[in-house]
C-alpha cells in the first residue's frame, strides 16, 4: 500500500505544470466556504513565512482554509461579510516541532501562533523520495539486495509508509523524531512493482537526521519472476469488445453549477476538496412547500484504517491511516471522463499548497454526472392494464484516490426520493508477500493468515474501516438522535398467532451511552431528527442512517491499531458539534501511541438531547483474499444510506414526471 500512487516529484512537477500562474492577491470569493484560490494561498504563505517564529527552513504539511464556524456563517448569511482565514501545520523538521497558525487574509495578520508539543503531521509528498534515496544509499540495504542478486539498485522501488509508533529496537535517539518505514520491490521493466515484493527487507528512516537507523533482513524469499503490468497489450489476448453504447444527454445535463454550488432536482449543496479528507460537502438542503429545508450542515470522510491481519513482525505493525497519515485529498488522482464518470459528466480542478507553500492544480479531482437510477417507483394495475412507473434519476459526486497501491472511490449519490446514498469502492493492486510457496498444499486453510495468489506470492489477510463525519442541521441545528429496534412481540394475548413484531425507538441521550454498534437481529438503525419540527401527521422530522455491510475489528482490543484508532470500538458516536473536531482519531495520528479522537472528546459525557449534533458512523470490510482479487481487484462496493424519516408528508417522489 504505497503512498504515493506515482514517483511523487514527477507527480507533483505535472500538478505544478498544470497549475496557473499566480497573479496579485485577489479579493475573497463569493461564498466564505469556497476553496482558497492559488493567490490566497500563495498570500497565506507569505503571512505565514512572514512570522518572526517561522522556523528556518519550515514546511507545510496541510495549508488550507481556515473553515468559518457555524455561527459565523449565520452572521454572513445575514449580511455581515467574513474575513477570510487560512489553518496551516507548520514542520520544523530539524528540531521535529510542530506548529498550528491562523492568518486573516483580509488584514494580512497572523490570528494564532501555537507549538502542539508530541505530534507528527502528515506526511509530504517530497519526504517518499527523500525516503528512497536514504534506503538506496544505505550500505545494509545493498548487501540484502546484493544477498538477491540485484546490483542494480535502481531497478528497485522504494515503497514509503508511516511508520506507525516506534517499537523497534532500544534507541534513545530516534525516539521522538519523524519517521518513516521502506518496503522493497523488485520494479525491473515493469511500470507497475506491486506483484514483485522483496520479502524480509525492511527499512526504518529517520527523516530528522536523514538516515536509515535500523534494517530488517529476516531472510532471503524467492522473488516473483515476473511482474503485472496494465496496459491492453500487457494483458492481451483481450476478450471481443462488447457491443457499444453510449450515454447521452441531448439537452445537456440537468445539474446546475454556480462556483461550488450545486442544483439538481430539489438539492442544493456546496463542495470542495481538501487536501486531507478529499471532497467534502456542506449546507445539504432540500426544496420542499416553496423553502430549502436543512439537512447536513458538513459530511466527509473522518478517518480510514487498514489493519494488516499477519502476525509476522515485517507485517503486523501495518495499520494505514489512509486520511490522517498521507492526505485522501492530496493523493486524489485524476478522473476521465468516459472511464471513471460517465463523458456528460463534468469535472472540477482541486488547488493545493505543496510543502513550500507554492500553489498546484490536481487536475480533475471531483466528477459529477447523472445517472439511471433503474426503477423509482411502479405498480401495475391487473383490472385496467395500467403501468405506473417512473425511472429513476440519481446524481452521482465522485473523487478517487490512489493510496499507494489500493484505490478507493468514494460517491455521494442524491435520489429524487430524497435518499443520500454513500458508496465507498475499493479496487487497485492487493498489497503481495513474497512466499517460498508455488501452489497450495492443502484443500482447506486451517488458521491461514496469508492465501497464495500465484508462485511465491501471497497477500494477508486485512480489513478496511471507513469513518464518516455527519453533521446534521434538520430543520435546523438542534437535533436529537433515537435508535431503532425490531424484534418479536412473544406470544400470548397479545400476539396468538406468534407472527406480530414490533419497532421499538429509543432516545440516545448522551454522548457515552450514543457509542452503539450495530445488531442485525434487530435490524437496527439510528434517526436524527428535529424535536422542535412535525410534519403533517404530527411525526417530528427526521432522517435516518441505513448501514448496509460492515466488519468485526479483528484486531484485539489493547492492540494498537485499537489504540490508535478508538473510532473502531464502536460502529456509531454521536458528539456535540464543536467546529475543532474534525477526524475521528484526532488531528495528528502520525506516530500516535493513542487515541486523541472520539475517546477523548465524549469523556465529558455531554448531552446530546435538542443539540447540535455530530453522528461519526464506522463501517468496514473485512477482506481475506481470493485468487479473482489478482492481479488487480475488481471493485468491491460497500457503504450506507440516509433516507428520510418523517421529514416529508408523503414520498418526495411522487411529482417526478415521465
Amino acid at each position: 500500500m504505497r503512498r504515493h500512487s506515482l514517483g511523487s516529484v514527477a507527480l507533483l512537477s505535472v500538478f505544478l505544470a498544470l497549475a496557473p500562474k499566480m497573479p496579485a492577491f485577489a479579493a475573497a470569493p463569493p461564498h466564505p466556504l469556497d476553496p482558497l484560490s492559488p493567490d490566497e494561498l500563495q498570500a497565506a504563505a507569505a503571512i505565514m513565512r512572514a512570522h518572526p517564529a517561522f522556523p528556518k527552513d519550515g514546511l507545510f504539511p496541510l495549508l488550507d482554509l481556515k473553515e468559518p464556524t457555524k455561527d459565523e456563517l449565520a452572521s454572513f448569511e445575514a449580511g455581515t461579510p467574513l474575513d477570510r482565514k487560512t489553518f496551516a501545520t507548520i514542520l520544523d523538521r530539524a528540531k521535529n516541532r510542530t506548529y498550528e497558525a491562523v492568518a486573516d487574509l483580509t488584514t494580512g495578520k497572523i490570528l494564532s501562533w501555537k507549538l502542539v508539543s508530541g505530534v507528527n503531521p502528515m506526511i509530504m509528498m517530497e519526504e517518499y523520495d527523500q525516503a528512497t534515496n536514504l534506503v538506496r544509499a544505505d550500505a545494509r540495504w545493498q548487501a540484502a539486495m546484493r544477498r538477491r542478486g540485484i546490483t542494480d539498485f535502481k531497478q528497485v522501488a522504494i515503497d514509503g509508509w508511516a511508520s506507525g509508533p516506534y517499537v523497534g529496537k532500544a534507541n534513545p535517539k530516534v525516539s521522538g523524531h519523524r519517521l518513516m518505514r521502506g518496503l522493497s520491490f523488485l520494479k525491473g521493466t515493469n511500470v507497475s512493482y506491486y506483484g514483485r515484493p522483496i520479502e524480509g527487507v525492511l527499512a526504518l528512516i529517520d527523516l530528522t537526521d536523514q538516515k536509515v537507523v535500523e534494517l530488517s533482513d529476516t531472510g532471503l524469499i524467492p522473488v516473483a519472476a515476473k511482474g503485472h503490468d496494465f496496459d491492453e497489450a500487457s494483458l492481451a489476448p483481450l476478450r471481443p469488445a462488447p457491443a457499444s453504447m453510449s450515454i447521452v444527454m441531448p439537452a445537456g445535463t440537468g445539474a446546475t453549477v454556480t462556483g461550488q454550488q450545486v442544483e439538481w432536482q430539489k438539492w442544493r449543496f456546496r463542495f470542495a476538496f481538501h487536501p486531507r479528507e478529499g471532497l467534502v460537502l456542506y449546507n445539504i438542503a432540500y426544496h420542499d412547500h416553496d423553502r430549502w429545508r436543512p439537512i447536513l450542515n458538513r459530511v466527509a470522510l473522518g478517518e480510514m484504517i487498514v489493519p494488516y491481519g499477519d502476525p509476522d513482525p515485517n507485517w503486523s505493525w501495518r495499520s494505514a491511516f489512509d486520511v490522517g497519515e498521507y492526505g485522501f485529498g492530496k493523493l486524489s488522482s485524476p478522473l476521465d471522463l468516459g472511464q471513471d464518470i460517465p463523458a456528460t459528466g463534468q469535472l472540477f480542478d482541486a488547488v493545493f499548497a505543496d510543502s513550500t507553500g507554492k500553489p498546484y492544480t490536481l487536475p480533475r479531482a471531483v466528477g459529477l454526472y447523472e445517472r439511471d437510477g433503474g426503477v423509482l417507483w411502479k405498480h401495475y394495475d391487473f383490472e385496467t392494464g395500467t403501468n405506473s412507473v417512473r425511472r429513476a434519476r440519481q446524481l452521482v459526486i465522485t473523487s478517487t484516490a490512489a493510496i499507494g497501491n489500493y484505490d478507493y472511490l468514494i460517491s455521494w449519490i442524491f435520489g429524487q426520493d430524497g435518499a443520500i446514498e454513500v458508496d465507498t469502492a475499493l479496487t487497485g493492486i492487493l498489497l503481495a508477500k513474497g512466499t517460498d510457496q508455488d501452489k497450495e498444499e492443502v484443500e482447506t486453510c486451517p488458521g491461514c493468515t496469508t492465501h497464495l495468489l500465484e508462485p511465491h506470492i501471497s497477500a494477508p489477510n486485512h480489513e478496511h474501516f471507513f469513518n464518516f463525519r455527519l453533521d446534521f442541521d434538520i430543520d435546523g441545528a438542534r437535533n436529537s438522535v433515537s435508535e431503532m429496534n425490531c424484534a418479536s412481540i412473544p406470544r400470548g394475548a397479545a400476539n396468538p398467532s406468534g407472527t406480530g413484531w414490533q419497532m421499538s425507538e429509543t432516545l440516545l441521550t448522551h454522548e457515552r451511552t450514543a457509542q452503539r454498534d450495530l445488531n442485525p437481529t434487530t435490524a437496527r438503525r439510528w434517526r436524527v431528527f428535529n424535536p422542535s419540527v412535525r410534519n403533517a401527521w404530527g411525526q417530528t422530522t427526521g432522517y435516518m442512517l441505513m448501514p448496509t455491510e460492515t466488519a468485526t475489528p479483528y484486531a484485539v482490543s489493547g492492540s494498537l491499531p485499537r489504540k490508535r484508532a478508538a473510532f473502531l470500538d464502536h460502529d456509531l458516536w454521536i458528539t456535540r458539534y464543536r467546529p475543532d473536531q474534525l477526524y475521528s482519531a484526532g488531528p495528528y495520528p502520525n506516530q500516535s501511541t493513542s487515541d486523541h479522537g472520539l475517546s477523548l472528546w465524549t469523556k465529558e459525557n455531554a448531552s446530546i438531547t435538542n443539540q447540535d449534533i455530530v453522528m461519526w458512523y464506522t463501517f468496514g470490510v473485512t477482506h481475506p483474499p481470493r485468487t479473482e482479487d489478482w492481479p488487480m481487484m475488481p471493485a468491491y462496493h460497500t457503504g450506507f444510506k440516509l433516507v428520510p424519516a418523517g421529514f416529508f408528508d408523503q414520498s418526495p417522489a411522487m411529482d417526478v414526471p415521465k
